[in-house]
């Protein structure tokens, strides 16, 4: 600034001067605190000072010296306004102490600190010049506090803007963080979210190539199940063709032995037939060596079976040319003997005189008339098993109406273990009947049996011998009357298994009689009669009939029912478990089966019922009754045939003949032949081992 340059010039100027470049004590000045205010105040001199501007100084001067001299001290020029500050009057000393200020300053003025003295306008100056230095100086420290207060500001505010910076880099650094943390965050879920989506991607690759698996496993398994199935089908129809086959060689063995008591009395018979005997040979050779055939190669082939029918038929025919030629020839021998004995007889007429006539016998008496219901140990054998059958039904009553469920699960496994092996059965011998045999057998002995997944045993319940015992008796009574009635073949394979539980458990065997009596009186024999006050239905289902809401069954169907059970009843009586001890009797052997055809005999016939239940009866075990009665079997037959026959036909109407003609015909070719053939279906009981 100008002024401060001036204020500098001056300065200059006055310590170049002669007077500036003295000495001066400044030890009046004060240090610290009283700077400030001796600035306020107007300059003090020394005692010197006053005493020598006292005594040189005129007084008028002193008033406008500080008042001329103020801008000059301070440096300021004239336009500038000075707060003036009062300057307080000089103290008056003492006249001790003027003295001792005299001698002071005269002591001063020695050469060893010589001063030159001054006017009171030098001093007045210097005093000045020492309040502007002094000035100046407090200004500086002023100044310098000041500047030391702004740097200390600036430091302050460098400080609070450092902090403030600080806090903004943290903040930054803090926002930089959470962001990278975010970052972070986020790409560790997008990593997460990728690796769950390749892990969902696996997975659902995992389950379609395991889907695909399974597709191919369960293919491979419905594969191998059918490939199995067929080979079970093919080994079946292999069984069968081979049992097919069995029976034909049995059957053609059976008829060329039939040429063989004719062939060996061909002198009395008065025929040549040794080309029967030569062609029953070649027919038997050629059945043999189909079967050879067969047992080589491991499977019959449907070639093989058309041969051997052919050579079954072809001996049918030959047996039925050889017997229809034997009765032509005995026919023509019984001719010529009545002519030669009419001619004998005419010759004695013309010797002989003419003899009276003898008169004619007197008529037989009628024979008696035949029962017409069984007799009394008949019934009271059927009573007894009725009885029996009741009260065990009565047993298992609580087992059959429990509301339990767990007791109805047990009643519905003990059922279904004890009666679908019974429905398994099949005309297929060997193990898969004795597995059958052997399930139930093991059942009834109370050994636990793998049914459905699970463990079933009678002694689940109290009742479940009873109950087993009771549903497998109805069980073979209900295959008698569907599946047998259906086809008669099935009758043996039924039977042999209902004979061996029958031999080992008799139990079972009471309740099979008794409910084939309740189903089919007629294999008591026992015909109801009718009671007054008795329904027509009632009595319809006492005499075996189906009563439905629509109506009771067609006649037709009733007689196939009657005779598959019939026919199962009847091998049941020929058949016996061939895996047994065998140590006893059959429990319901062939004495049965005579004892029913002796009391069906002794009863009236019915239309249609006794023709049919008799035909099929002895279809069955005739061959059996005829190999152990042997000549009283034939004397019932001839019986039948010349007496019994004649009372079936007198009630059988006009649609019923069918039945009458099938027993006649059964009749007269066993007769005529002397023998019963084994009935169809039948094989010998060695058969069942294999």
């Amino acid at each position: 600034m100008p002024s401060e340059e001036k204020r500098w010039e001056t300065l200059a100027a006055l310590r170049s001067s002669r007077k500036g470049r003295l000495a001066y004590d400044r030890s009046w000045l004060q240090e610290g605190d009283d700077v400030l205010e001796q600035c306020r105040s107007s300059p003090k001199l020394s005692v010197t000072s006053a005493w020598v501007l006292d005594h040189f100084s005129p007084p008028e001067t002193q008033p406008n010296t500080s008042e001329n001299l103020t801008p000059l001290i301070y440096g300021l020029t004239g336009d500038d306004q000075v707060q003036e500050t009062p300057v307080p009057s000089p103290v008056h000393a003492t006249e001790e102490e003027t003295n001792n200020n005299v001698q002071n300053s005269v002591q001063e003025l020695t050469p060893e600190h010589t001063l030159l003295l001054l006017s009171p306008e030098a001093t007045q100056i210097e005093g000045y010049v020492k309040m502007y230095e002094e000035v100046h100086r407090v200004k500086g420290r002023a100044e310098l506090k000041h500047r030391q207060e702004l740097q200390q500001e600036t430091v302050q505010g460098f400080s609070k803007t450092a902090v403030e910076l600080l806090k903004r880099f943290e903040e930054s650094l803090e926002l930089r963080r959470r962001q990278e943390y975010e970052e972070m965050r986020d790409m560790m879920e997008k990593g997460s979210l990728e690796a769950q989506g390749r892990q969902e991607k696996l997975r659902e690759e995992h389950r379609r190539r395991a889907k695909n698996l399974n597709l191919k496993l369960r293919e491979a398994e419905q594969q191998r199940l059918r490939q199995e199935e067929l080979e079970r089908q093919r080994q079946a129809e292999s069984r069968e063709r081979v049992r097919r086959l069995n029976a034909i060689q049995a059957e053609v063995l059976h008829l060329n032995m039939q040429i063989e008591p004719y062939f060996k009395q061909k002198e009395l018979v008065g025929l040549d037939l040794s080309s029967y005997n030569n062609r029953g040979n070649q027919i038997c050779s050629l059945v043999s060596g189909v079967i050879k055939l067969t047992s080589e190669g491991g499977l019959p082939l449907q070639e093989d079976m058309l041969n051997a029918e052919r050579a079954l038929m072809e001996m049918r025919e030959l047996i039925t040319a050889m017997h229809e030629k034997i009765a032509a020839a005995a026919a023509e021998r019984k001719r010529v003997k009545e002519e030669e004995e009419k001619k004998a007889l005419e010759k004695k007429q013309e010797v002989k005189p003419e003899i009276a006539a003898p008169a004619p016998p007197a008529s037989t008496s009628r024979k008696e008339g035949l029962q017409i219901k069984a007799d009394s140990i008949s019934l009271q054998w059927y009573q007894q098993l009725q009885d029996m059958c009741d009260q065990c039904s009565a047993s298992i009553n609580d087992l059959n109406n429990s509301k339990d469920c767990k007791v109805k699960k047990i009643k519905m496994d003990l059922q279904k273990t004890a009666t679908i092996p019974v429905g398994q059965i099949s005309s297929i011998a060997g193990s898969h009947l004795r597995e059958i045999f052997d399930k139930i057998n093991n059942l009834l002995m109370g050994k636990q049996i793998s049914s459905g997944g699970k463990l079933v045993s009678i002694a689940q319940h109290p009742q479940g011998q009873d109950f087993v015992c009771y549903k497998l008796a109805e069980k073979f009574v209900k295959q008698g009357e569907e599946e047998v009635a259906s086809h008669h073949e099935a009758a043996f394979p039924i039977a042999v298994v209902a004979s061996g539980i029958w031999e080992s458990h008799p139990k079972v065997g009471d309740l099979f009689l008794a409910h084939l009596h309740r189903k089919c009186p007629y294999a008591v024999p026992f015909f109801p009669s009718w009671k007054d006050g008795l329904p027509k239905e009632e009595y319809q289902r006492l005499l075996g009939y189906r009563v439905l809401d629509n109506g009771v069954e067609q006649q037709d169907n009733f007689l196939k029912r009657m005779s598959g059970m019939i026919r199962l009843y009847a091998a049941i009586i020929l058949l016996r478990w061939p895996y047994g001890p065998k140590q006893g009797e059959h429990p319901h052997g062939l004495n049965y089966a005579w004892r029913w055809l002796a009391q069906m005999l002794n009863m009236e016939p019915l239309a249609d019922i006794t023709a049919t239940l008799l035909f099929d009866f002895l279809e069955v075990c005739g061959n059996a009754l005829m190999k152990k009665y042997q000549n009283q079997f034939w004397k019932m037959i001839l019986l039948i045939k010349n007496e019994y026959f004649s009372r079936i036909e007198a009630v059988t109407g006009v649609g019923q003949v069918g039945a009458v003609i099938r027993l006649r015909q059964f009749l007269e070719k066993c007769l005529k032949h002397k023998d019963i053939p084994l009935p169809r279906g039948y094989l010998h009981p060695a058969f069942w081992r294999s």
